[in-house]
C-alpha cells in the first residue's frame, strides 16, 4: 500500500510540473544520433510549402562523417554526406524569382558550401592571407640547402613566440614532428609555396536592400583573424572587408538603433541609424531582369515537328554518318588547302626556321598611281635577322615601281617595320596584273657555306602569294 501511495504520489507530481510548464514535450529521442553545436542548426522553409523544416550540420560521432540531415517533425527527411566538419548553418534568400525557396549555407573551415533545393551549388573560399615573411625567407634557405632542419625549427619556434602574423599550417605541423621525421618533412614540403589561409568561426545573414522577411540577404562571416566579410548574395564576391572586432546593435542613450563596433587599432564607430531613413527596393536591380521569371508561351507541337522526331529517331544512325562523312571531308580539304599554301608559298609567315619572317602587305589608292607598304616582322625568339633583300616582280609593261628593291635593315625580333614605294599603273585600258613579293637568294655571311645559301628559299611571299592593285578609276 505504501509503494502504491509512492508510485501515485510522483505520477501526480509529473502531470503538476507539466501543467505549470510554459512547454509542451513534443518529442524526446536520446538515441536520436544528432551530435552539432548552436550554431550549425536553423530553420526554414525549405520548399516553399509553408512548413519550416530543422537544418542540422551533424558533426558525426567523435567528429567523423560529417552530415547534413533535414529534420520534419521527429523524422529525418533527407540526410547527405558533408565534405568536411560544419562550424555553423544559416538559410537566407538568394534572389527575387519565384518559388522563393531559401538557400542553405554551411561554414567549415575557409570554405562555405551553399546548397540549394538541398543539391551542392556554390563554394567560396576566403582569400588567403599573406604569410610572414620572415617564414617565407626560413622556407626559402632550406629550399636551398643553405640551413638544416633542426636550425629551421629553433628558428620557427621564436618566430612563433614573438611575431604578430602566425605561422603557416606547414610550419606548425613542422614544429609538431620528431627529430627523426623533420628531415624527410623537409624534403617533401620545401619545394611549396608558403599559404596561410584562415577559418570562418562563425557566420550570419544581413539583409540587402530591404528589411522584409522574404527580402535577399547577405551572408556575413567572422573569420579567425578578427575580420568581417559581407558576401554578395549572387555573385558570391566580397562586399565589405572589415578589421571589426566586436559588434552591438541596441538602443544607445535616447536612440533606438545604434550600431557600435569596435576595430582591431583600438578604434570605437559609433552609427546610429536616421528616424527618417526609408529602406526601398533599389532603381537598377543587379542580376537578371524579372521577365526571365515569366512562363513562355510554349506553342503545341506540330505534325511537321513530330515527324521530324520521329525521323531522327529512325534515321539516327544514318544522320550521324553523313555528318561524319561531311566533317571528314571539310578537314580534307582544308588539309589540301594548307599544302597547296606552303608549296605554292602562298602563307605570309615563313614557315622555315632559318629566317623565321611574318610579311603584311596594304595598298592604298585609287590610281593610277597607288601606295604599297609592307610590313616585315621577326616572328623569332631572341635572334635578329640581318642581311634580308626584299624585290616586287611584276609586269614592266603594265606597271611602273620607282623602288622595286629593298635592302632590310636588321629586324629586331617583335617589331613591324614598314617599307614603302609606289606602283604606277600604264595600261590605259584598266588592265591589272599580280606583283608579287619576293626575296632573292640571301646574302652570303660570314660563316656560311655555299650550300647553305643555295638552299635559301628563292622568295618569300605577302599575303596570298602576290597583290593586285584595284584598276584605277
Amino acid at each position: 500500500m505504501a509503494a502504491a501511495s509512492s508510485s501515485d504520489s510522483d505520477c501526480g507530481r509529473a502531470e503538476s510540473n507539466e501543467a505549470s510548464s510554459k512547454w509542451l514535450d513534443a518529442h524526446y529521442d536520446p538515441v536520436a544520433n544528432i551530435h552539432t553545436f548552436s550554431s550549425c542548426l536553423a530553420l526554414a522553409d525549405l520548399h516553399g510549402d509553408g512548413e519550416y523544416k530543422l537544418v542540422v550540420g551533424d558533426l558525426g560521432p567523435g567528429g567523423q562523417h560529417p552530415r547534413l540531415k533535414v529534420l520534419k517533425g521527429p523524422t529525418v527527411l533527407t540526410e547527405s554526406p558533408l565534405p568536411a566538419l560544419p562550424a555553423a548553418a544559416a538559410t537566407f534568400l538568394m534572389e527575387q524569382h519565384e518559388p522563393r525557396t531559401p538557400a542553405l549555407a554551411l561554414a567549415s573551415g575557409p570554405c562555405v558550401y551553399v546548397y540549394k533545393n538541398l543539391r551542392p551549388y556554390f563554394k567560396f573560399s576566403l582569400p588567403q592571407l599573406p604569410p610572414n615573411p620572415l617564414e617565407q625567407d626560413l622556407w626559402n634557405q632550406a629550399k636551398e640547402d643553405r640551413i638544416d632542419p633542426l636550425t629551421l625549427k629553433e628558428m620557427l619556434e621564436g618566430i612563433r613566440e614573438k611575431a604578430e602574423v602566425p605561422l603557416s599550417v606547414q610550419s606548425l605541423r613542422f614544429l609538431q614532428l620528431e627529430l627523426s621525421e623533420m628531415e624527410a618533412f623537409v624534403s617533401q614540403h620545401k619545394s611549396k609555396s608558403i599559404k596561410r589561409q584562415t577559418v570562418i568561426t562563425t557566420m550570419t545573414t544581413l539583409k540587402k536592400n530591404l528589411a522584409d522577411e522574404d527580402a535577399v540577404s547577405c551572408l556575413v562571416l567572422g573569420t579567425e583573424n578578427k575580420e568581417l566579410l559581407v558576401l554578395d548574395p549572387e555573385a558570391f564576391i566580397i562586399l565589405a572587408k572589415d578589421a571589426v572586432t566586436s559588434l552591438c546593435f541596441g538602443r544607445y542613450g535616447r536612440e533606438d538603433n545604434t550600431l557600435i563596433m569596435t576595430t582591431r587599432g583600438g578604434g570605437l564607430i559609433i552609427k546610429i541609424l536616421k528616424r527618417t531613413a526609408v529602406f526601398v527596393e533599389g532603381g537598377g536591380e543587379a542580376g537578371p531582369p524579372p521577365a526571365q521569371a515569366l512562363k513562355l508561351n510554349v506553342p503545341r507541337k506540330t505534325r511537321l515537328y513530330v515527324d521530324q522526331t520521329l525521323r531522327e529517331r529512325e534515321a539516327g544512325t544514318a544522320m550521324h554518318r553523313t555528318f561524319q562523312t561531311d566533317l571528314y571531308l571539310l578537314r580534307l580539304r582544308t588539309a589540301r588547302a594548307y599544302v597547296q599554301a606552303l608549296e605554292s608559298s602562298l602563307n605570309p609567315v615563313s614557315v622555315t626556321a632559318r629566317e623565321p619572317l611574318k610579311l603584311h602587305a596594304v595598298v592604298q589608292g585609287l590610281g593610277p598611281t597607288f601606295k604599297l607598304t609592307l610590313h616585315l616582322q621577326n616572328t623569332s625568339a631572341a635572334r635578329p635577322i640581318l642581311g634580308l633583300l626584299v624585290c616586287f616582280l611584276y609586269n614592266e609593261v603594265l606597271y611602273a615601281l620607282p623602288r622595286a628593291f629593298f635592302k632590310v635593315p636588321l629586324l629586331v625580333p617583335g617589331l613591324s617595320y614598314p617599307l614603302e614605294t609606289f606602283v604606277e599603273s600604264l595600261s590605259d585600258k584598266g588592265i591589272s596584273d599580280i606583283i608579287k613579293v619576293g626575296r632573292p637568294l640571301l646574302v652570303p655571311r660570314r660563316g656560311d657555306s655555299e650550300s647553305e645559301v643555295d638552299k635559301a628559299p628563292t622568295w618569300l611571299p605577302g599575303p596570298g602569294g602576290c597583290l593586285q592593285p584595284p584598276r584605277p578609276l
